[in-house]
């Protein structure tokens, strides 16, 4: 990375006039609270006041941001239209002639560019579809239609999808190379990776990782109007325009902060009327406060959005009214690994064998097998990893390793055994990951395997019962889990379906559901 670029930091708090205190107080109260923070990064007058990790979460590795890639592609947009390459009001018919209607459709022919910014599009694509089986334009373009375009508001991904298809399409480069030279480069952000369609097309509304500078860097430069490190990187007409009201929400999840606009991929703030922010699943925000010239930036595993800025605006931008007598010191900590002394002579037996899984049927035909990954993680992957298989442990004196196969990868990682993690490298649907995993024995028979992939939000468990006769039992969960996931999209679901008795109905449909998608799994030691 390069240093000279990044956001100059403060001699302390009080400096820039930030309430270390209330800071302090924010991060404690979360703690008590449950919420799972992972990062923050507090900005005042162009200056690092605060900067939090909890570790194994770090500055230097990047993380899944999920919708605050919309935010990255809309500023995209937003260079193609200054430099002349398309406008607002360019239609998607001009620009995939070779991707027609499967059905005459006057509705597509009004499609334009500021539809799909202001998530306004009408097109409603199923979010069942496995993305790994079709081409993505085409699944968009013949996806249905629910209203006329430009009509309202309605927030779908795959809107965003079409955006980078776009830039693909009208400047021969991937978004990321096109961004490279305009953004990443003056803004010091490392080459990322995010997440393609098959034909190498970025996600858009999401699969971007970045470190959580990166985050602060663009909510920054939108903050100074496009300028950081005091040049005009974003034009300044769209660094308005985007974080400008551009459409009126007040029916999505109505009291809360998805209700107050959203402009082009960014969401308006209750706080005040210029405030906007940059927005992810399990709440990943940059949140730009240009009253108060201030950013705050913040990654965790809260599937609870909605309370979590609720929660975040009783503390900002009080910090900013309120002054110190005395500096409170704010420092790391760290997502505690679990810890038990007890080690049985069970070790012994099952060291350097091999646990058969038996594929689950129901799992593998709706195309979503249970990987190491968790469910967080791989249910918005194209390339979606799973059926654990050839399962070996490897017991030593303050550490195990675990070896396993999904599909054609094969990962050995170390798990602590003594309440520290170990770190490792795997590859699982194409994409490399950091591990930090430890185990404990929950009994004599029962082993608590517990995995995080740190550029991701969410922790994998696996439960593994020793039976009788060289059987074994393994339980999968997951954390963020299925449940909390699905809670977290319930406002998206109301959306999509207005009738509340349907809307019930399939509500408890996908509870069910999430239950059902990590089951037991039954297997047995076999000589390999």
């Amino acid at each position: 990375m390069n240093t000279s670029k990044s956001i100059p930091r403060a001699g302390s708090p009080k400096e820039v006039g930030v309430s270390s205190k209330i800071v302090k107080a924010f991060l404690d109260d979360a703690s008590e609270k449950g919420y799972e923070y992972h990062s923050l990064m507090v900005i005042r007058h162009g200056k690092v006041a605060v900067e939090w990790y909890n570790e194994p979460y770090n500055k230097d590795t990047p993380q899944s941001v999920y919708s605050v890639s919309k935010s990255f592609t809309s500023t995209a947009i937003g260079f193609a239209i200054n430099e002349g390459l398309i406008t607002l009001d360019t239609k998607l018919v001009d620009i995939f002639p070779d991707y027609p209607p499967k059905k005459p459709d006057e509705k597509f022919e009004k499609l334009t560019i500021h539809n799909l910014l202001r998530m306004s599009s009408g097109k409603q694509p199923s979010f069942l579809t496995d993305k790994s089986k079709v081409d993505w334009i085409e699944d968009y373009i013949n996806s249905p239609w629910v209203f006329e375009p430009g009509e309202k508001f309605l927030y779908i991904n795959e809107n965003i999808f079409m955006l980078s298809a776009i830039i693909n399409r009208v400047t021969g480069m991937t978004m990321r190379e096109y961004l490279t030279p305009r953004l990443f480069e003056p803004l010091g952000i490392d080459f990322p990776f995010w997440e393609t369609d098959r034909n190498g097309i970025e996600a858009g509304g999401w699969g971007l990782y970045l470190k959580t500078e990166d985050i602060a860097k663009l909510t920054l430069c939108y903050v100074q109007k496009g300028v950081y490190n005091g040049v005009q990187v974003i034009p300044a007409e769209w660094a308005e325009l985007a974080t400008a009201r551009q459409i009126e929400n007040s029916q999505n999840r109505p009291g809360t902060d998805a209700s107050y606009g959203y402009g082009y991929c960014f969401w308006k703030n209750s706080i005040d009327e210029t405030s906007f922010r940059a927005d992810g699943m399990f709440s990943q925000f940059g949140i730009g406060i240009p009253e108060y010239d201030a950013v705050v930036t913040v990654t965790s595993a809260v599937t609870d959005e909605t309370g979590c800025l609720e929660y975040l605006f009783n503390y900002f931008p009080r910090a900013f009214e309120e002054t110190d007598e005395a500096e409170e010191q704010i420092v790391n900590t760290m997502v505690e690994p679990l810890f038990s002394s007890d080690r049985p002579e069970l070790e012994k037996v099952i060291t350097d064998r091999y646990i058969k899984f038996r594929k689950n049927l129901l799992l593998n035909l709706t195309g979503f097998p249970v990987s190491v990954l968790p469910m967080a993680v791989v249910y918005m992957l194209t390339d979606k990893p799973g059926n654990i298989d050839m399962v070996k442990f490897d017991f030593k004196d303050k550490e195990c390793s675990m070896t396993w196969s999904e599909g054609l990868e094969t990962n050995t990682i170390i798990l602590g055994l003594d309440g520290h993690y170990r770190y490792s490298k795997i590859t699982l649907g194409n994409i490399d990951f950091t591990v930090c995993a430890n185990a404990i024995w929950l009994d004599d028979e029962s082993l608590l395997v517990t995995i995080r992939p740190i550029q991701t939000v969410a922790k994998r468990n696996l439960v593994f019962e020793f039976k009788p006769k060289d059987k074994v039992v393994m339980i999968p969960s997951s954390s963020p889990s299925g449940t909390e996931i699905l809670n977290n999209l319930g406002g998206f679901f109301e959306q999509m379906i207005p009738n509340k008795t349907i809307l019930n109905l399939f509500n408890k449909v996908l509870k069910v559901a999430a239950i059902v998608m990590e089951p037991k799994h039954h297997g047995k030691f076999i000589e390999k």
